[in-house]
């Protein structure tokens, strides 16, 4: 009997067939663990099966389903009681439906006395949400509490788009990473990678960038100049205290005064200084991507607008062969005809986030399987193991 060995923890395997990359599936004791998927969709819970196939288990017997209102509906069809449950949930263009989902079948689990109930969310909704942008609000933070209230008592996601939505927990997170995937893939699938360079589309990727390029020991560009449409309202506008309208210089702080009818004098304001507006510069890119191939990198692919004018600017100063890697492949909206009509050679997403409509739309988009990283973080998990061999090598900045 083959033995496959992963960080030192024995898997015991019969004649398994090989997975992608090499890899062969590994068991899971099943005394004391269930995995459930809290998808409705067929499309939705294929990571689940994916998943369980490599752990050596079977996916819990439940049913998640739409009422004719469009209430959310799940019935738990097995005992749970005392046992480590897993909820597999990734999240599909429904967004809201899938969140009311998780915390519908997290509720029915507690309700049924689970003993832990560990979510596995490898794209976190809302996440783009995490910061105070005029007056709005941080709806990651309030999605947060939600899912404790729910009963949720730890989270395995991947490449979180802020690492610092960690805090926004009351309970263990666990934030894996796809690079080493898409690096492999990298190494494996694109010819003459070693006179590629890696590009960030932004100087806020700039980070992401230069980890995949001193990993690959590939150069970095960088493209500066470029509208950030996705943070460009991170400014709070509220405007506390107001400008003054009548005064034209600084007063100083005047205390309220008392006038012979009674009414009082309010504040006259204070003018404090104006902070100047951002101007873009020129469109620049900085480092040489002439005759070379450009990988552009970031954590997930939304709206594509971006990333095709970065192509353009790439081909334009002569890189021959254009790739775009992300873990997270939302391609929302026209994003595959976008895509195919673009420069870009190739999209390189995990599944994640489900995406096979799309790739019948645009043949660009490629898929990297993440699942076994994700069983791996359920068998170690659910044996008390340490976490610590699924981030080897993982820096601050990754």
């Amino acid at each position: 009997m083959p033995i496959r060995r992963f960080g030192g923890h024995r898997s015991l395997v019969s004649h398994a067939p090989k997975l992608s990359y090499g890899y062969t599936k590994m068991n899971v004791s099943k005394s004391g663990c269930r995995v459930f998927s809290a998808n409705s969709t067929t499309a939705g819970a294929e990571l689940a099966k994916k998943i369980t196939e490599r752990l050596g288990v079977e996916l819990g017997k439940a049913v998640v389903y739409q009422e004719s209102d469009k209430e959310t509906r799940v019935d738990v069809k097995e005992s749970v009681r005392g046992q480590d449950i897993f909820i597999i949930q990734t999240i599909p263009r429904d967004v809201n439906t899938a969140i009311m989902e998780l915390l519908v079948m997290s509720y029915a689990l507690k309700t049924s006395c689970a003993n832990n109930i560990i979510g596995v969310i490898p794209y976190f909704p809302y996440s783009k949400q995490c910061k105070m942008r005029k007056r709005g609000s941080i709806v990651c933070k309030l999605l947060a509490a939600m899912l404790a209230k729910a009963g949720l008592t730890q989270i395995i996601t991947m490449d979180l788009h802020q690492k610092e939505i960690q805090g926004f927990f009351t309970f263990p997170v666990d934030n894996l990473r796809a690079s080493p995937f898409l690096i492999q893939y990298i190494q494996e699938e694109i010819p003459d990678y070693r006179n590629a360079v890696i590009v960030a589309k932004s100087p806020s990727a700039a980070k992401r960038a230069q980890s995949y390029a001193e990993r690959l020991r590939l150069g970095l560009a960088v493209i500066h100049g470029e509208a950030d449409h996705s943070e460009s309202d991170m400014a709070d506008g509220r405007h506390s205290p107001p400008l003054s309208r009548t005064t034209t210089g600084h007063k100083g702080l005047q205390l309220p005064s008392s006038t012979a009818s009674g009414h009082h004098t309010p504040f006259p304001g204070i003018e404090l200084p104006i902070m100047m507006a951002k101007e873009k510069p020129p469109i620049t890119v900085v480092g040489d991507v002439g005759g070379r191939i450009a990988i552009i990198v970031d954590d997930m692919i939304d709206e594509v607008e971006d990333f095709v004018a970065t192509a353009e600017i790439l081909k334009a100063r002569g890189a021959y062969k254009i790739y775009v890697m992300a873990t997270h492949g939302l391609l929302s909206a026209d994003a595959p005809r976008l895509i195919e009509e673009s420069a870009i050679d190739e999209v390189v997403v995990t599944n994640t986030v489900p995406h096979e409509v799309q790739k019948l739309q645009c043949p660009k988009i490629k898929t990297v399987d993440v699942s076994m990283i994700l069983a791996e973080a359920i068998r170690r998990i659910h044996n008390g193991e340490s976490m610590a061999y699924l981030f080897r090598n993982i820096t601050v900045d990754d």
